[in-house]
């Protein structure tokens, strides 16, 4: 069975050809978000002798190239640390790589998610939004790392999610003002997440490369959830540094510009502002030529080739559907509602006129789009935003079926800001046709409210058309578009 839970429900009504051929083809991108298999490949034991090391892996022009080989003989201890939404699955194939050899370690993983280890301890924390348990985790990490000595390997798990889980906030700031910092900036004002980094990494003792600070003198191996990038991008690019053992290039000014920009300045907490001004530079993040001075590789687990979108649209393929890919990147920092009307306007005039898009074919799109909530509480994501604007759209089209997933298993927040639907789970997404505005009609689900209200969960879930899946690890959203011919197999 597949991460897709509830694939009897939502093929059972509707286009069922259809939405059976997209719960394959979103589940083979789902299934490709495992990183173990990678893991296992990139870090191989014989014996005493551990060799880590891959060009499937490996940066491109990573002034270290090439395989470490460690004999563990040599080594002291051994240790995991990290956090991120599906980081234990990481960690779950090196305890298999390492057995008793593995001395232990800490990680923070999402609330929710099922602990799966057996000599790796774990704290829960929440998302987006940071809780107590966040700080606590972080705490267990540093008393883990206290007394590193020189002799010691420490393998590091960073995943999506890492930049809310790791948190820990400088002296002077509150968790509850941090709290309150990252639902004003992401929730209310729809910043992206990108433009938050210099915000997180300055107001925080973890994150900017500060948790490598602990690690010295240890030796490190950073094992990221990320695709593959140059070494370059990987040390200078701003897109990259939420990978928080990494370097951070960005400034004090930089996190004041970024909180003018989303209109949040004049609400953020006064502890924030004036932190933010002082401009402490003994609370600078890790900078480049600190983090080259210690011994420490870094490999990228998830490369592109290996991923989400390439099995998705190879599985397409296999079925039968030529493939579009429409975006694939993280700079269309869209809302959610708005590309799910653009994506379904194309699919209907492609059904009908064989233009842009002659079907059979499945349109394709990998990014992390936005919500701006506002003052609205509710239960949803972006990807079940997606989806609901797209079946508002699609009325009368038949041949059209489209889906949307958090690669992770967990679209948006779940019950974190809101009360009263413990009976509707946290879904990774949902799949709609042109039944779906139908049977909401005919069950008094307004989607259109939902939608305003951003309480998008419930209503999904009623309808049957809410995806349920097991966490992993999160590798951005998978959005697929199917055009089907006509007759192929639609519900009567």
């Amino acid at each position: 069975m597949g991460r897709i839970q509830n694939s009897d429900t939502l093929t059972s009504h509707g286009h069922i050809a259809g939405r059976k051929a997209l719960v394959e083809i979103l589940g083979a991108g789902m299934d490709a978000c495992d990183p173990g298999s990678n893991v296992r490949r990139l870090v191989r034991r014989e014996g005493e002798i551990l060799t880590i090391g891959s060009p499937d892996f490996e940066p491109t022009g990573d002034p270290r190239s090439g395989n470490e080989v460690i004999d563990l003989r040599q080594v002291g201890r051994i240790f995991v640390v990290g956090a991120g939404k599906g980081v234990q699955y990481t960690a779950l194939a090196l305890e298999e790589i390492l057995g008793d050899r593995l001395t232990g370690g800490h990680l923070i993983e999402k609330h929710g998610s099922p602990n799966i280890l057996s000599r790796v301890d774990i704290t829960f924390g929440a998302h987006p939004v940071p809780d107590e348990g966040c700080v606590e985790g972080c705490r267990r990490i540093l008393e883990l790392c206290a007394d590193l000595r020189e002799d010691d390997l420490v393998f590091t798990a960073l995943g999506n999610g890492v930049s809310a889980l790791l948190t820990l906030p400088v002296e002077g700031v509150s968790l509850a003002d941090v709290q309150r910092l990252v639902y004003l900036f992401q929730i209310e004002k729809g910043g992206p997440t990108i433009d938050l980094i210099p915000i997180r990494n300055h107001l925080d003792q973890m994150k900017g490369g500060k948790i490598s600070r602990h690690l010295r003198p240890a030796r490190c191996i950073h094992l990221l959830g990320q695709l593959s990038r140059t070494y370059h991008d990987l040390m200078y690019h701003d897109i990259n540094r939420w990978l928080h053992v990494l370097p951070d290039t960005q400034t004090y000014a930089d996190a004041v510009r970024n909180l003018k920009k989303w209109d949040s300045w004049g609400d953020a907490p006064q502890s924030v502002k004036d932190f933010l001004l002082a401009a402490d530079p003994a609370q600078e993040p890790l900078r480049h030529a600190e983090y080259e001075a210690m011994n420490a590789r870094a490999f990228c687990i998830m490369p592109e080739h290996l991923g989400m979108l390439p099995a998705a649209r190879a599985k397409a393929e296999e079925l039968g559907f030529r493939t579009h890919l429409l975006y694939n990147n993280y700079d269309m920092l869209a809302e959610a509602a708005q590309v799910g009307k653009v994506v379904s306007n194309l699919a209907k005039h492609s059904e009908l006129d064989g233009e842009p898009f002659q079907p059979p074919c499945a349109l394709f799109g990998r990014n992390e789009l936005l919500v701006t909530v506002g003052d609205a509480k509710g239960m949803g994501g972006r990807n079940q935003e997606y989806v609901v604007a797209a079946a508002l759209q699609l009325g009368e089209t038949r041949q059209v079926v489209m889906g949307s997933v958090d690669s992770d298993g967990t679209d948006g927040p779940g019950h974190q800001f809101i009360d009263g639907y413990e009976d509707v789970p946290v879904l990774t997404g949902g799949i709609v046709d042109y039944s779906t505005s139908q049977r909401a009609a005919e069950l008094g689900v307004d989607l259109f409210d939902d939608l305003k209200r951003h309480n998008i969960s419930p209503a999904l879930h009623a309808l049957g058309d809410g995806i349920i899946a097991t966490p992993n690890l999160s590798f951005a959203d998978l959005s697929v578009t199917l055009i089907l011919d006509r007759g192929s197999g639609e519900a009567l």
